[in-house]
């Protein structure tokens, strides 16, 4: 199964570039990522099984092209996570406020509580893509929850100020 490059653009642009954008950190750095991923695409020759496999494959190419360019000289030179907030658009204030706590997450906490929560990946597909075993998988997004409880409730606390 091979799909038009435009039509994957547009299918999955959004969500690789979310992808690319938590690991990277950064818009510029995951806008390189979102177009090295689809040139790899089209210069592929590799058959898919069905959507599932094309989708994994192009989220495992995300992943690694934004692997590459965080270890790359150009990644000193982003923008900051305050300016993709500054003009990310979100639904309510508790939205991006669970955005910004997940983003402070280590690495690979954050990559595998997006693709669960953000991607609605299961916890074998994630294995599948981070190649990782699924108890890992696990492991890693039960210590992203606590990590994330513990710093939202953090912010919840220091909102209650003193009484």
């Amino acid at each position: 199964m091979r799909a038009a490059l435009e039509e994957l653009v547009e299918r999955y642009g959004d969500s690789l570039y979310a992808v690319a954008f938590n690991v990277c950190g950064n818009r510029a750095d995951a806008e390189d990522v979102l177009q090295e991923t689809f040139l790899r695409y089209h210069r592929s020759d590799k058959e898919f099984e069905d959507e599932q496999h094309l989708r994994a494959w192009l989220i495992r190419v995300a992943v690694n092209a934004a692997k590459d360019v965080r270890r790359s000289f150009w990644h000193r030179n982003r923008v900051s996570l305050q300016e993709y907030m500054e003009s990310a658009a979100f639904d309510s204030q508790e939205s991006r406020d669970l955005f910004e706590a997940v983003m402070s997450l280590p690495e690979k906490y954050r990559i595998v509580i997006h693709l669960y929560y953000y991607e609605d990946y299961s916890v074998r597909e994630i294995a599948g893509i981070l190649k990782l075993t699924e108890g890992n998988v696990r492991v890693r997004l039960s210590r992203g929850r606590t990590l994330l409880r513990q710093q939202l409730k953090e912010g919840w606390d220091d909102e209650g100020g003193d009484e």
